[in-house]
């Protein structure tokens, strides 16, 4: 695949060229999302996102530093992974990590996944 403007963006096209130490980091996220249950891809030129059956929930793509990506839950996560917190509406917030060692995907991040994967299907949605 060209890196042409109009070029689809696949899962493969982010992982080419990347380290494999990254693309580990990458296929270890994926695991990890697998073993909470279901979801689709929705790839574009910035991440590889993956939907739950209401909405996208978490993304990541391998770059040269590691493992970039984000989630979305309910509440504000303060941790060395996390790089940045941004409301995204009032029950939302997305976490901006970076993962530089497998040791970091840990059962804390698991739990986190766990978490925004109920935010794709539609936990923030229900009265609180």
């Amino acid at each position: 695949m060209s890196d042409e403007p109009n070029a689809e963006w696949t899962v493969e096209r982010h992982l080419a060229g990347q380290p494999e130490a990254s693309v580990e980091l990458y296929r270890t996220f994926i695991r990890m999302v697998e073993g909470i249950g279901p979801f689709t891809y929705a790839v574009s030129k910035t991440t590889i996102t993956l939907k739950g059956v209401r909405r996208g929930f978490t993304g990541a793509r391998p770059t040269a530093k590691g493992l970039s990506g984000y989630f979305d839950v309910q509440r504000v996560i303060e941790d060395e992974r996390i790089k940045r917190v941004s409301p995204y509406t009032k029950r939302l917030f997305v976490h901006q990590f970076l993962i530089t060692d497998a040791a970091q995907l840990d059962s804390e991040f698991d739990q986190w996944l766990q978490e925004a994967y109920a935010v794709g299907a539609g936990a923030h949605l229900a009265p609180r």
